[in-house]
């Protein structure tokens, strides 16, 4: 991010004397003359310092410009990833000869600007950091630099940078056990099917048909029912597969705790997570879970339609997931759809949203028809009621009863429903899911 010029003094302006060297020069030239004039060689002498040094100082004044670049840097976390929520930044300073300190403010929106005076010799690096809860698309740091000449007495043309825009991505939380499917797909994969075949856990004893492989016999099995070895019999195994994921993120909406922002005429305060925040993080964090255990993992967006991401394994896919999630954000008036994306078969289907309005209910339930399994994340923060009016309330109030009517219906119809705005919750309830499902290999029902 180079610094460009802002108010003040353009680019290419000399640096100015400064008021205390004005001051001191005249009042060092008035001590001169007048002892000059009165025959007094000690007052003449007490204005020859002031005058010699104020001369000095505007004759080893800098000549040029300070300049000021400001590079974003990632602070690893605690397990070694990037901090998403850390913002930080190296700032890049270089100053022409004679520059005895660089002004500098460092602000960025929701946060207080930060003043510091800047020994700069020839050139400096100083890092700067700052907290964030908020993801995808955000202003990184504005930068105003001034240099000051020896003494503070001569000081350059002022500097602006206007704050660039950098992606944050979304940091997803560690998940133990996450629900599988109805079905699951293929012949590879870490789950356990209902099928026969290789690589999964003891399926039943049976007696040796064409195909099965003499590695296969159980001596014990065999001697224990057919002592004169009439028949041999086999130990087979199920079949391991894997599960198809389909996260669907409603980016239609992105609202804060204070209802009063919900409308869109007040700004979301930099300092509360928005649902979309939310919805980033849930999504990461279920990416990332599903993918560790080799399930196929896609993305669906219904504010865009053009935001689609086809199922995939492996860790491009989940960089791939975490870069889509940071740039998702609602753009203009969404159009209804007539009909729901078309998922894979068996899928699992994560709906984050806060259904606010009926759209994502509606199609979760229609995919819930469809015969897959479907999980509601409900990514709607706390909400903040104070400071607000009578009528705010009952219109709230009027809000979260047909948001809780909906949430209703997706149960009734065999969803289930994950609260986000708790983690530590939202993880326990997955496990629960986890849990129900794995009763029997690759039986996932909804209900």
């Amino acid at each position: 991010m180079a610094a460009g010029q802002g108010g003040g003094r353009g680019p290419g302006e000399p640096w100015v004397v400064d008021e205390r060297l004005a001051w001191t020069l005249g009042a060092g030239m008035v001590l001169l003359v007048l002892g000059v004039l009165a025959g007094r060689p000690d007052v003449a002498l007490l204005g020859v310092a002031p005058v010699v040094a104020s001369l000095w100082a505007w004759g080893s004044r800098p000549r040029g410009e300070v300049w000021v670049d400001a590079e974003r840097t990632r602070v690893p976390g605690p397990d070694g990833a990037p901090d998403s929520g850390s913002l930080t930044a190296r700032l890049h300073l270089a100053a022409p000869p004679g520059t005895e300190a660089v002004r500098v403010r460092v602000g960025r929106p929701g946060h207080t600007p930060v003043e510091a005076l800047v020994h700069v010799p020839v050139t400096r690096q100083i890092e700067v950091a700052a907290r964030s809860v908020r993801t995808g698309p955000q202003p990184l740091f504005s930068i105003d630099h001034q240099g000051l000449g020896r003494g503070s007495h001569v000081t350059g043309p002022a500097g602006t940078s206007t704050a660039d825009q950098v992606l944050v991505l979304p940091r997803a939380r560690p998940l133990a056990d996450l629900p599988l499917p109805a079905r699951l797909r293929g012949l590879t994969g870490h789950h356990e099917s209902r099928r026969p075949g290789e690589g999964g856990g003891l399926r039943d004893i049976h007696p040796f048909a064409p195909g099965d492989s003499l590695r296969r016999v159980d001596w014990r099995t065999t001697a224990r029912r057919s002592p004169g070895l009439e028949q041999l019999y086999v130990r087979r195994t199920v079949a391991l597969a894997e599960a198809m994921v389909t996260l669907v993120v409603d980016s239609r909406d992105d609202v804060g705790p204070d209802p009063a922002t919900w409308s869109g005429m007040l700004p979301v305060r930099p300092d509360d997570a928005t649902s979309l925040d939310l919805a980033r993080q849930a999504a990461a964090s279920i990416a990332q879970a599903s993918l560790a255990t080799g399930d196929r993992v896609g993305l669906e967006d219904l504010g865009v339609r053009l935001r689609a991401l086809r199922p995939g394994a492996g860790r491009r896919q989940l960089d791939r997931v975490v870069h889509q999630l940071a740039v998702l954000r609602p753009l203009g008036e969404p159009t209804r759809r007539v009909r729901p994306p078309v998922l894979p078969s068996g899928s699992i289907v994560y709906v984050f949203s806060t259904f606010l309005d009926p759209e994502a209910a509606r199609l979760a339930v229609v995919w819930r028809r469809s015969g897959h399994r479907v999980v509601a994340v409900d990514v709607l923060p706390p909400v903040r009621v104070r400071g607000t009016t009578a009528r705010e309330r009952l219109a709230l109030r009027i809000v979260m009863i047909e948001r809780e009517d909906r949430l209703a219906d997706l149960t009734s119809a065999g969803a289930e429903v994950v609260v986000w705005s708790d983690t530590s919750r939202a993880s326990a309830r997955l496990q629960q899911l986890a849990r129900r499902s794995h009763r029997r290999p690759g039986s996932g029902g909804g209900r």
